[in-house]
């Protein structure tokens, strides 16, 4: 990485561009409500981090600030305020990782990407790298400074970038909290088909494998036993926390019942109805 005198300067938007493979979702969410806001008022507080683009004169490529770069478009700035670095790609991304993943909102996909992304960028830079060994080495391997780096053990980095191998259907669900980490992990490990297949069952059947069910295709998958047919046995097994499941849609007794958190909702819900199996004991009584 070059050592130069950097300083803060205003560049065009139409000369910016996103970071190419960039990990970290732009999501035009509450987030950015905020922080519109919070430039329309104050301005850009923090400037973007840039570098030059190869084989593109006065065209920069940035590390850091898409969601900043976003917001000021939206709010029709015509330039923003950046720090240039003159560094390597392999360095840019390095920096554009860090600087992401402390960000309060980062999804599994996005940890795992830009996990994925770092290691092959130290790769090229030239430290070892063993993900599949388990032997100690000589040297400091590099998912072990990229976990040292992150606050996340060697094993944990591992099962992140595990998660790249998923379907990007299945990486959806683990992003919304349908799929856990853990069975997740596990599901990368069967191919693309046994993944659509598996896909097929739980959009049909509105269910989502349990670390068990998923350990158990992941071992079928390996042995080359894992058929349709064993995806189905396994996905229509009945789980402990769904027997008897009743669901009604809030939307339908919202003007019902008082507002409050879905405990207390809940709570609601099984006096009215015990209140109601009451009601109908007395009826029956008195139709005597």
């Amino acid at each position: 990485m070059k050592n130069t005198e950097r300083f803060i300067e205003n560049i065009e938007i139409t000369k910016l561009h996103p970071f190419e493979g960039n990990p970290y979702k732009v999501r035009d969410d509450a987030d950015m409500e905020s922080l519109e806001e919070s430039i329309s008022e104050q301005g850009i507080a923090m400037p973007l981090l840039v570098r030059p683009l190869e084989n593109a004169e006065g065209e920069y490529e940035i590390i850091s600030g898409h969601r900043r770069l976003f917001a000021a478009r939206r709010l029709g700035l015509k330039e923003v305020p950046v720090i240039v670095y003159d560094i390597s790609r392999e360095d840019a991304i390095v920096m554009l990782v860090d600087s992401n993943l402390f960000r309060e909102h980062v999804l599994p996909s996005e940890k795992a990407f830009a996990y994925k992304m770092k290691l092959e960028a130290m790769n090229r830079q030239g430290y070892r790298s063993d993900l599949t060994s388990t032997q100690v080495g000589s040297k400091f391997r590099t998912n072990e400074m990229v976990g040292e780096q992150n606050s996340e053990s060697r094993e944990q980095i591992r099962r992140y970038i595990r998660l790249t191998q998923l379907i990007g259907e299945l990486l959806i669900l683990v992003d919304e909290g349908k799929i856990a980490f853990t069975p997740a992990v596990e599901l990368s490990f069967l191919t693309e088909q046994e993944q659509r297949t598996l896909l097929e069952h739980v959009v049909l059947n509105d269910c989502t494998p349990s670390l068990s069910q998923a350990n158990r295709m992941k071992k079928l998958s390996q042995e080359g036993k894992l058929t349709s047919e064993e995806i189905q046995k396994i996905m229509s097994e009945e789980k402990a926390n769904q027997r008897e499941m009743f669901k009604v849609p809030v939307a339908k007794i919202e003007k019902y019942v008082p507002k409050g958190s879905r405990k207390q909702l809940e709570d609601f819900v099984l006096k009215a109805c015990e209140y109601y199996a009451k009601h109908l004991i007395k009826q029956k009584e008195r139709e005597r």
